[in-house]
């Protein structure tokens, strides 16, 4: 059972950064990608990027390309998303998610952290 752990979410000025972690734990070689999505309240969850843990591939959502970069220490079964010049509209609960394939679709990961909020609000 692959246990999944946010952190680095928080309250943050537009034009701000953050860097989210995802601390997983009980990873075997079959969890093969990690990524990050996220839900703002009332809407759907968005998927942001995902990356391979051994390899370090990565896919995003074209409308978090310049903005957004994923990262993983592999052998720290971590990885982040460093976010710069935050906009109010990124404000939701970031969540990251394991799987078998690097792929956008929420229902190809099987294991979801909880979630860390991020807050964009001058």
């Amino acid at each position: 059972q692959v246990h999944l752990v946010e952190s680095g979410g928080g309250l943050v000025q537009p034009g701000g950064s953050l860097n989210l972690s995802c601390a997983a734990s009980g990873r075997t070689d079959s969890t093969y990608a990690v990524a990050w999505f996220r839900q703002a309240k009332g809407k759907t969850p968005e998927f942001l990027a995902a990356i391979t843990w051994r390899l370090g591939d990565t896919i995003y959502a074209d409308f978090v390309k310049d903005r957004f970069t994923i990262s993983r220490d592999y052998l720290k079964n971590t990885a982040y998303l460093q976010m710069n010049t935050l906009k109010p509209e990124d404000t939701a609960l970031y969540y990251c998610a394991d799987g078998r394939r690097l792929v956008r679709y929420s229902t190809e990961y099987d294991y979801w952290g909880q979630g860390t909020q991020v807050t964009v609000s001058s």
